[in-house]
């Protein structure tokens, strides 16, 4: 069965990594770590986390940190990729860093939610989400990573809340699935199913009929066991009047509801 990924925006303990004396790595121009800047560091270290070469990618976010220690956004990086090495604890470490080095990071209080949340400390999660939120209020993904830990916490009218802003913000935020600092999480089938009905309805109260009948689609695929409600809510009034619908789902009388 087609798993659902769903994208919520991320950005340790990495003191086992160390900050300690550096090895001198040439880069492809023959330089030096010791010899480059931080900002040609930080950017050698961008062109190689993009040819996934994570353990390069935050030597050189590393050398730049030492170059520049009051950059928040370098130790937001090197959470990142701590994180896609599976390194849970070097991400907590270096995002919380980021953090202090600047309390208003969004993206690092975002990303310390969505590693609360792959725990399922859901009460952290929420705690940091809402951080995040309260200094970037437009950001869709915050949103919907808060509507996630709703979700898992069965409260689903917060839930919608947090998924109809995170909508109105950017429509294609439940559709991008490998945006930089994004994470990946699979839901249990039954729960993915509820999940995708959920979602076409937050595009159904907003007269976006394509979107409504993708997330229906994907609603029934997955086995949703009350997808015939769509003749029942309110919400689905409009999508009613729209002929493919019946074709997602048979009309009560043809499917024998």
């Amino acid at each position: 069965m087609r798993k659902l990924v769903l994208i919520v925006m991320i950005f340790a303990l990495a003191s086992l990594r160390g900050f300690g004396a550096e090895t001198a790595l040439p880069d492809p121009q023959g330089s030096s770590l010791s010899t480059m800047t931080a900002v040609e560091l930080e950017k050698q270290g961008d062109a190689l986390r993009a040819n996934r070469d994570f353990v390069e990618a935050i030597r050189y976010y590393e050398a730049a940190a030492k170059k520049d220690p009051r950059n928040s956004m370098l130790y937001n990086k090197m959470g990142m990729l701590e994180w896609r090495r599976d390194n849970k604890a070097g991400a907590e470490f270096d995002f919380q860093k980021a953090v202090k080095i600047n309390s208003k990071n969004a993206d690092a209080l975002n990303n310390i939610g969505a590693l609360a949340y792959t725990t399922k400390n859901y009460g952290k999660a929420v705690k940091y989400y809402k951080k995040a939120l309260a200094l970037d209020e437009t950001n869709a993904t915050y949103h919907s990573n808060l509507g996630t830990a709703w979700f898992d916490q069965k409260k689903i009218d917060r839930a919608m809340a947090e998924y109809a802003r995170a909508i109105e913000l950017d429509p294609e935020v439940f559709l991008k699935s490998n945006q930089p600092g994004s994470i990946a999480r699979v839901l249990t089938s039954e729960d993915r199913a509820k999940y995708e009905f959920m979602l076409s309805k937050v595009y159904a109260q907003r007269g976006d009929m394509e979107r409504c009948l993708l997330w229906l689609t994907k609603a029934k695929e997955d086995g949703y066991t009350k997808i015939a409600e769509v003749y029942k809510d309110a919400d689905f009034a409009k999508v009613r009047q729209d002929p493919r619908l019946a074709l997602i789902v048979p009309p009560p009388a043809a499917a024998g509801y």
